[in-house]
């Protein structure tokens, strides 16, 4: 399950550097979670970091975009292998 963020945001930027994969970002009117990189900390922590630190509790968990344990685990592991760097052949 992927989490969004609620108009109910105050744009007060805590989430943003707590993401470890890069998810959060600011939108047109308040901040935004892009499912295809939150992976609700799994892999990095415990709980999700965004949530833990909102000082208005807007964080749910994204229901048009559940995800089992083990998903978002292979998300983690996906994103792990698609930021390591590339070095060129020959």
């Amino acid at each position: 399950m992927a989490l969004t963020i609620t108009s109910e945001c105050i744009n007060c930027d805590v989430c943003e550097p707590e993401c470890p994969n890069q998810a959060i970002s600011m939108g047109e009117e308040f901040y935004v979670i892009d499912p295809a990189r939150c992976t609700e900390c799994v892999g990095h922590f415990g709980e999700p970091q965004c949530v833990q630190v909102c000082p208005v509790e807007c964080i749910p968990v994204d229901p048009e975009h559940t995800e089992t344990r083990e998903q978002l685990q292979a998300k983690y592991e996906r994103l792990q292998l698609q930021a390591l760097p590339r070095t060129p052949i020959g």
